[in-house]
């Protein structure tokens, strides 16, 4: 049997095979695409409030880091906290109390690296339409509307600040709702929903300047003390130099330049600062003190 013809077949496609790799050696080599940064925040506000102030931000972080930068909203705050424990998120905007559950549920790794300058004494409002309504006493009977189960300022800190003035709104309140959402509880109120209820002070301030509430209807009558809330926090596996080119972006942010004060105005920051672990620590006592953590 003549088996030539084979022969000279196979060596012409190793000889087209060995050309073809020296082709593709020659050309320039392409760009690899950039890493992605993975990015979300709880839902405290509706979703699409959530994309169009995090925009700016995040296309000054993809200019300071090189990276994509992908925001993704999530549907409620334990979706946040998951996502980081199991490396679906690089970096997420929380608040204390969801800060504190990311710690626990990350065995102690997640890493808060920067804080608003406002957040080391944030406050929350408790606003009502109902005219009978003027100190937290006045509550007892009366419908409330919290935020969502795990909102620092919309329901964990509230919650013990009322416990200290002797009210327990599950035996004290006609009724208990959870509105899901800073704005949803202003929404409850002033349709009636709920003849009072609480939020944080930011969200409610963005409301009165945007004029989104009508303050001659639903009224601020009392604030609590305050507390150390949101942050800014990264897995913690993430690489070391890529958290400080990350902290060192937020704290470079310079309301003098006008690039960076309509980023800073989005955020409702004066600027950022440093914030580490301990900062909490009082929001972790509070959540155990009301018995959501054990």
């Amino acid at each position: 049997m003549n088996h030539i013809p084979a022969r000279r077949s196979a060596l012409r496609q190793a000889a087209a095979c060995v050309l073809a790799a020296s082709t593709l050696s020659s050309l320039p080599a392409l760009a690899a695409e950039p890493a992605v940064l993975r990015v979300s925040a709880i839902p405290d506000e509706a979703p699409t409030e959530l994309q169009r102030k995090f925009e700016p931000l995040g296309k000054y972080l993809s200019a300071q880091t090189g990276m994509k930068v992908v925001f993704t909203p999530v549907t409620d705050y334990a979706a946040v906290v998951e996502s980081l424990a199991t490396r679906k998120l690089d970096l997420a905007w929380l608040g204390g109390f969801t800060f504190v559950q990311a710690k626990i549920r990350t065995n102690g790794t997640a890493i808060p690296i920067v804080q608003r300058e406002e957040d080391a004494k944030f406050t929350s409002k408790f606003i009502t339409a109902n005219p009978a309504i003027k100190t937290l006493a006045d509550l007892k009977g009366k419908s409330f509307a919290f935020g969502a189960p795990s909102s620092t300022s919309g329901s964990l800190m509230p919650r013990f600040f009322l416990q200290q003035d002797g009210i327990n709104p599950e035996k004290d309140f006609k009724t208990v709702a959870f509105s899901g959402a800073h704005d949803a509880t202003v929404a409850f109120v002033a349709a009636g929903k709920a003849e009072a209820g609480v939020l944080n002070a930011s969200v409610w301030d963005k409301l009165v300047e945007t004029k989104k509430v009508d303050t001659s209807k639903v009224r601020v009558f009392a604030t609590t003390p305050p507390y150390f809330d949101y942050n800014w926090t990264v897995r913690g596996d993430l690489d070391p130099a890529l958290v400080k080119k990350l902290t060192d972006a937020f704290l470079a942010l310079d309301p003098a330049k006008p690039e960076h004060k309509a980023i800073l105005e989005l955020q409702r920051a004066a600027r950022f600062v440093p914030t580490q672990a301990s900062n909490y620590e009082g929001i972790e006592a509070a959540a155990k003190s009301a018995g959501l953590l054990k």
